[in-house]
This record gives C-alpha cells, structure tokens and sequence, in this order.
C-alpha cells in the first residue's frame, strides 16, 4: 500500500488504525508504504512511531515538498507486492471499500481499479471543476471514467512500477495505464468529510491540470512520431493559404487590381510560412526520433510470450 503524506499529523493514526483492521481480514500479507512529502507539522514523527510500532510499515521521508506525483513515484519504486493501493492519508477515503475493488480486479480480470467518489462530500469549488475535468480528459483520452482524479485506486504490481510520474500526472494515471494496454475500470467508493486539517490543492491547480493533459495526450500519441502532429497541423495552414492565394490569383485575372486586399493577401502567406516551419518542426522531431530509437523503451508493452523451444545443435 502506498501513501502519500503531507501535513496529515491528526489523520495518521486513526488511518493506520483502520487500514490495519481492514487489512487484516482480508487474509494476504500486506505492508503500508508511507511517503512523507516534505511534511512541517509533526507527521514525519508520528510515521517514525508507526514504524517503529509495527514492522510492516515502511516511511520514506523527502527533504522538502515535492508534490504528490513525486511522493507516488518514489511508493512505486519501493513497494514489493503484487497488488498496490494507492489512497489519501486524509481520512476522505474509506479503507472499507478495499475488498470490493480487490475482487473487482480479479474476478474480472483488470489491472487497474480507481475510484469514484460518486457522492463527493466537497465543496461546489471542487466537484464543479472537477466534473468539467473529468468530462474533457476523458474525451482526450479515449478512457471513458467519471473520477480520474481520485487518489484511491489498486494496481496491479506491474502496472504501478511501468507508471513514469512526475510533475502532476498523478491526475492521469488511469490514461497512462489505458494507452500502454492495461484494462482499467472504476468502482464506486463512499467519500467522507474532511475531519482535520485541510486541502493541499487551491485553483491553481487547474491551470496545472489543463497543461498536463496536453503533455499527457501529446507525449502518448506523438512522442514516437511527432510529424503526424505538426505535419497534419502545418498541411492544414499550408492548403488554407494556398487556397486563399488562388482565390487572389483568380481575383486579379478578372479584376486586375487586389489593392484593396492586401491585407488578406498577407494572411494567405504568413499561413503557408507557418505551415512550412511546422512540418519543418515535424521533420526535425522525427529525424531526432529515428537516432534516438535504439536508446529508447520499446515503443510496446508485451503481455505474454511463448517462444519455440531451443533445438539442440546437430553434431
């Protein structure tokens, strides 16, 4: 289980009270893997008894406030199961719930569960937000979900370790998961009040939230091959310009005289320049992408390999 931790001191025992209950009964090793992001408030020492107090839980401590995708990639480097957790030390997540979404995953074959905070017991100044972001990723991204942003989810192990989050994709790790071949899926999850403490995210956050959405779609469909973008952008600038300089082309056969249009004369032509560098931006992209391949990931995730046995050598 990972969990990030920042300025939670009122919250982090009665949370490892009932993750420990709930654990418990569901009859699997487990440990609890706290990331305590640059914490002020007293948390990192109530961590420090925790671990102390019992042996399955582990706490990595950063120097400063990172932010939460750091604190997440840092849990995923570390934990060890098969099967990952992932929640808010805030008490808003209810540990309960974790029975259904483990059989969720594996009686119908997921890899990853996330959860919907169907009744969201926030303020208007976060579910209204919220909706529209969820609404516009899911478009973006061809996952079809009603919470990307809910910090409670379960992996599969080999999800959560393939995961690269940095910045503020922890918002997207549903889609991240969906374009490398993972099956994900969402279950609804009760939502409660905050009790102490308070949020760690302001409006900020929204602009925040709408430039990683386009890091997120852009690095996931054109990282690999950056000319369809600039190319198909840069060919629809150069046709528009192309097109409006044969318009002119036609007017001053007839007329004779395109004094008075000039101006758009000059569109037409910084639109085909515009294009050109695109597709230029394109070419370049591709010729980087083309030296760069034999250092790279491979652009695939394999799911399974069966191989012919290796035959033995004739004498």
């Amino acid at each position: 289980m990972v969990i990030p931790v920042y300025n939670e001191v009122d919250s982090l025992e009665p949370l490892f009270g009932k993750l420990s209950e709930v654990l418990g009964t569901m009859g699997r090793g487990f440990e609890i893997l706290f990331i305590d992001d640059g914490s002020d408030d007293g948390s990192g020492d109530v961590l420090e008894r925790l671990r102390q107090r019992d042996t399955r839980v582990g706490v990595i401590s950063f120097r400063r406030n990172f932010g939460k995708s750091a604190a997440l990639d840092a849990g995923f480097g570390a934990c060890r199961g098969e099967l990952v957790f992932t929640m808010d030390a805030d008490l808003q997540d209810d540990p309960e719930e974790m029975p259904a979404m483990l059989a969720k995953l594996e009686q119908e074959g997921y890899d990853l569960v996330s959860g919907w905070k169907h009744d969201r017991q926030d303020s208007l100044g976060k579910t209204l937000p919220s909706r529209l972001f969820n609404l516009v990723t899911s478009i973006a991204s061809g996952l079809r979900l009603h919470d990307f942003n809910c910090g409670f989810k379960l992996y599969r192990g080999i999800v959560a370790r393939g995961l690269k989050v940095y910045g503020e994709l922890h918002r997207y790790l549903p889609a991240l998961a969906h374009w490398q071949g993972y099956r994900v899926t969402e279950i609804k999850v009760r939502h409660h009040k905050r009790k102490f403490g308070r949020s760690k995210f302001g409006a900020g956050r929204l602009v925040k939230g709408y430039l990683d959405l386009i890091t997120v779609v852009f690095l996931n469909r054109y990282t690999r091959s950056p000319l369809h973008f600039f190319g198909t952008l840069g060919s629809l600038l150069c046709a528009l310009g192309f097109a409006i300089g044969l318009y002119f082309v036609g007017y001053w056969v007839t007329h004779h005289n395109i004094g008075g249009r000039v101006p758009l004369l000059l569109f037409a032509i910084f639109l085909m320049l515009t294009g050109v560098q695109l597709i230029s931006t394109g070419l370049l992209g591709e010729m980087l992408t083309s030296s760069l391949h034999y250092e790279r990931e491979p652009a695939y995730l394999v799911r399974e390999q069966n191989l012919p046995e290796k035959q033995p050598r004739e004498s």
